[in-house]
């Protein structure tokens, strides 16, 4: 897949995690916001208004940080692809 392919397969795997209406397993948002954040570039630090949600956060990024952003673009689509199939 190459990088213009990737992208348009990520937002598409983005957009049905947004549009999504049921409640996701904590540990599953954890792993996606960490893929989402790597695989924008977004250095931002988290910002719940929980000390513990962001330390969790946190925590996520950090178990991935030696991703790349095309790494952590195929890890997301992964991970929604097999949510959506085995809703685990």
């Amino acid at each position: 897949m190459n990088p213009k392919e990737l992208d348009i397969v990520f937002n598409d795997a983005v957009k049905s995690i947004n549009e999504h209406t049921e409640s996701f397993p904590a540990d599953l948002l954890l792993r996606l916001y960490s893929y989402y954040k790597i695989a924008t570039n977004n250095q931002e630090s988290p910002s719940s208004s929980t000390p513990l949600i962001n330390a969790f956060k946190t925590n996520a990024i950090f178990q991935n940080k030696g991703l790349s952003s095309s790494e952590a673009k195929k890890l997301y689509i992964e991970v929604v692809n097999h949510y959506f199939l085995y809703r685990k």
